[in-house]
């Protein structure tokens, strides 16, 4: 469950460093804000960085055709118009010009180059790469926008303990106040309640702060200003991993992680660019035909006048041999060689890696599930701490200090409950990413683990009552009877 941390439209938005503003908030009806699925698609709509992935997916895709242009012909066409004057002064004659006009057209068509099929190749493998390469960006996409949430969701939570921290702590010095004007407490108590609230309102101030800074990184992200964001429901189940076998999963990332699948097209493209140097030893044979028109006149001797008009066409068979490049077909093999093999070893440290990386989440969902289970108990604890704590100040067993502390273990536990929740979730859908198994469904799912209805996850107990002291100058009520089975074994109070 979860309180509204911020007004809702239209309402004033005032800084939560006063404890009146606080108590305001409990009061206001639940408030529907984004969740994790529309963030989702606002990301996709609007992140910078998607955006760019896609465009880069768009340009990997013409390495195909790129690649496919060398093997089919090539059109060439040529036009050409000159006049050419002869200036002859001995013995006098006229003077002689020619203009030749002329136009061709040529086609070559490849029969045999194997470093052209080479290439095609390496265009198909890269149109391969750049969809897995955009795949990495979507689960990238996924994990980044789910994170930003909830380190929103977290700053929320860590502001709205501060402030309910404060109010509590607040609530205690008001109390500690009274009961010394009265006579019934010690000027320590105050003192310590005092010093407990003066370091309340900072931390709430720097959360107040933080919140600030993750909503922008949120925003960043979106493109779109970020207000409330809906939270975990406390009683909602967290998903564990399925199947529940490390080794699974593990298999599954060295096969199917995306940094593998790139790895392994990558080790493909650098094999086929060592067999395209190793052509450079092997003849070309080409096709060629050609078709054109010839159109020349002029005056070639005095009172004699040329013109020749023709059409001409071949067609042939071009053989090319390399002979020696001075060395630098075997250096480039060695190259392209040496090369490959940095791309195996590449392969093998991404199946290593994600492996790894796979083994790592996995035991940060199992851990994190097991952490949950723990945190859970130690805040249920933590709230009978404080209604003890609170008897045993009432009856006098217990001094103002004890009852601060409890109420900060309470706070703190809360605090690492939904951190360990919102990491949880990430080591989960990281997992998946490992595997390159995440898709969208999975932010479905976490989806209908948030709610918008606020909950009591952040009170004190209701068995506390704090701030019931008799008012300064009137004396206090009589204190209730001591109840054994809530303070036996308890200390006697200190001064």
């Amino acid at each position: 469950m979860r309180f509204a941390l911020f007004p809702a439209r239209g309402v004033p938005k005032t800084r939560l460093a006063l404890t009146g503003s606080l108590l305001a908030l409990l009061h206001l009806p639940a408030a529907h804000g984004a969740d994790l699925l529309q963030v989702y698609r606002d990301a996709q709509a609007n992140d910078a960085q998607f955006a760019s992935a896609r465009a880069q997916l768009v340009a990997s895709q013409e390495k195909l055709p790129q690649g496919r242009s060398g093997l089919l012909p090539q059109v060439s066409g040529t036009l050409n118009a000159t006049r050419t004057n002869v200036d002859q002064t001995v013995p006098l004659v006229s003077d002689r010009f020619i203009n030749n006009n002329n136009w061709s057209l040529q086609l070559i068509q490849p029969l045999f180059r194997w470093d052209r099929w080479e290439t095609y190749k390496q265009g198909e493998l890269a149109a391969l790469a750049g969809e897995v390469t955009f795949s990495q960006a979507q689960l990238d996409l996924i994990t980044r926008t789910s994170q930003a949430y909830f380190d929103v969701l977290a700053a929320q939570d860590n502001l709205y303990l501060a402030g309910a921290q404060k109010k509590a702590i607040g609530e205690q010095l008001a109390q500690a106040k009274r009961n010394f004007e009265v006579g019934t407490a010690t000027i320590t108590d105050a003192n310590d309640a005092q010093a407990r609230y003066d370091l309340a309102t900072s931390t709430e101030i720097a959360a107040q702060s933080d919140l600030e800074i993750r909503r922008a990184n949120l925003q960043q992200i979106t493109g779109k200003p970020v207000d409330e964001l809906l939270g975990l429901r406390t009683a909602a189940t967290l998903p564990g991993p399925q199947p529940p076998d490390v080794n699974t999963w593990a298999s599954q990332a060295e096969n199917t992680n995306p940094q593998v699948g790139l790895a392994r097209y990558n080790l493909d493209s650098a094999q086929r660019e060592y067999n395209k140097a190793r052509s450079g030893h092997l003849p070309s044979v080409d096709l060629v035909a050609s078709y054109g028109f010839v159109n020349a006149t002029g005056n070639a001797a005095q009172q004699v006048n040329v013109s020749s008009r023709y059409n001409s066409a071949q067609i042939g068979v071009q053989l090319s041999v390399p002979i020696y490049t001075g060395g630098q077909i075997q250096s480039r093999v060695r190259e392209t060689a040496a090369l490959a093999d940095k791309a195996a070893s590449d392969l093998e440290f991404a199946r290593r890696t994600a492996a790894q990386s796979a083994r790592q989440t996995y035991s940060g969902v199992s851990n994190g599930l097991a952490q949950v289970k723990a945190l859970e108990a130690a805040e249920h604890s933590a709230q009978s701490a404080v209604e003890s704590n609170q008897l045993g100040y009432e009856v006098g067993v217990r001094i103002n200090i004890d009852v601060l502390n409890a109420e900060a273990q309470l706070f703190s536990t809360r605090r690492d409950l939904a951190k360990a929740r919102y990491d949880t979730i990430m080591n989960g859908l990281r997992l998946k990413a490992a595997t390159g198994a995440l898709i969208e469904d999975d932010v479905v799912q976490i989806n209908t683990l948030l709610t918008s209805t606020p909950g009591s996850m952040y009170k004190l107990p209701e068995k506390v009552k704090l701030g019931t002291a008799s008012p300064a100058g009137t004396p206090p009520a009589k204190r209730p009877a001591m109840r054994k089975e809530a303070i036996a074994g308890a200390p006697a109070p200190r001064s």
